[in-house]
């Protein structure tokens, strides 16, 4: 059983928090800032990209290497069996002996030698497969990607559920998400901030190595006709 105070109590007038108010975020654009998701003991989350496997550049050189080394052979054997060299290779060898190194065939038939070879040595030097992005690894043992389609998916989903938004697209690249939203009602940047949030939230979720930026685009839809 509880008394009651008289008027002898005193009353005491709680204090009043106020609460502080962001900065007026502007009518085309904001960013959101957010912190990456926690990382396992030892390793600073950070992943390389997926090594491409590259098969289509490696079959279409062993079927070229193949064929021409094919046809070479079959031509030495002929000669060697008594029979006369075939006509394309006895061209050939006339044209490489009698044609000087300024000449524009030869120089055009090393250019594009030279630029097919840099094109293999860049495959063969870089790891490829930009559209899947690296993921954190939760066990040592096992590594995951996430290809970007999904994720810009996973994001337009969230984008989706705040009030007031009537379209989303999502463009997801390696580095950075840009959203861009249609809202149809509610100020632009009450929806603009709970997007930031949403957002934000979803990049934690989809548990990156490198948590790309976040760049929100929000704007009234077109007047019709």
């Amino acid at each position: 059983m509880s008394e009651s105070q008289g008027s002898e109590g005193t009353t005491r007038r709680l204090p009043v928090l106020e609460k502080e108010t962001d900065p007026p975020l502007d009518q085309s654009a904001s960013a959101a800032d957010y912190d990456p998701p926690p990382v396992l003991d030892g390793d600073n989350g950070e992943q390389h990209r997926f090594w491409s496997a590259r098969r289509v550049p490696a079959a279409v050189v062993a079927l070229l290497l193949l064929a021409v080394v094919g046809l070479f052979l079959y031509d030495v054997a002929a000669v060697r069996a008594g029979r006369p060299a075939m006509h394309w290779r006895r061209e050939l060898a006339t044209q490489l002996a009698e044609r000087p190194l300024y000449d524009t065939w030869v120089l055009a038939g090393a250019a594009v030698a030279a630029v097919l070879g840099l094109w293999l040595l860049v495959l063969a030097a870089t790891p490829g497969l930009r559209g899947v992005l690296p993921m954190r690894r939760t066990h040592t043992d096992v590594r995951a990607g996430l290809h970007r389609p999904a994720a810009a998916l996973v994001l337009r989903d969230r984008a989706m559920e705040v009030s007031g938004v009537q379209s989303v697209r999502v463009r997801m690249g390696r580095r950075r998400a840009d959203v861009r939203a249609v809202s149809h009602f509610r100020p632009l940047d009450e929806v603009r901030a709970d997007l930031d949030g949403a957002l934000a939230e979803g990049i934690r979720g989809l548990g990156l190595s490198r948590p790309p930026a976040l760049a929100v685009h929000v704007r009234r839809p077109g007047r019709k006709g």
